[in-house]
């Protein structure tokens, strides 16, 4: 368990295709989200299904990957680390935002599998 720092891994379907963008330095990057859904009985016996959306980025080879097989809807694994950052929005209030930088990828829907590291 000492090698496990920071860790993620999620099974969900796209929201939108990536958006790609390629940096300064020539590194292309891609950005995207997924919805994961957990289903439990309430009170009452009834089922109900809990959506979580979760921001990710790719960067490189994983952002190549990402941008030439990924569109909405598509049912993807990934597995990297949760990555914490902040800004100063226009109006000069500090915002937090949580993704995950993605550094594998399994496409599980639409006919393939392939894993990208």
């Amino acid at each position: 368990m000492y090698t496990i720092k920071n860790k993620v891994q999620l099974i969900g379907h796209l929201g939108s295709a990536p958006e790609v963008k390629a940096i300064a330095s020539g590194k292309k990057m891609a950005r995207f989200s997924i919805a994961t859904n957990e289903s439990y009985k309430n009170a009452r016996g009834e089922k109900v299904t809990d959506t979580q959306w979760h921001n990710l980025v790719a960067w490189g080879k994983v952002a190549d990957i990402a941008a030439r097989y990924l569109e909405k809807g598509r049912e993807v694994a990934v597995e990297g680390k949760l990555v914490n950052r902040q800004y100063e929005d226009k109006n000069g209030q500090k915002r937090y935002y949580t993704e995950i930088q993605v550094q594998e990828l399994l496409l599980l829907s639409g006919g393939h599998r392939s894993v990208v590291e």
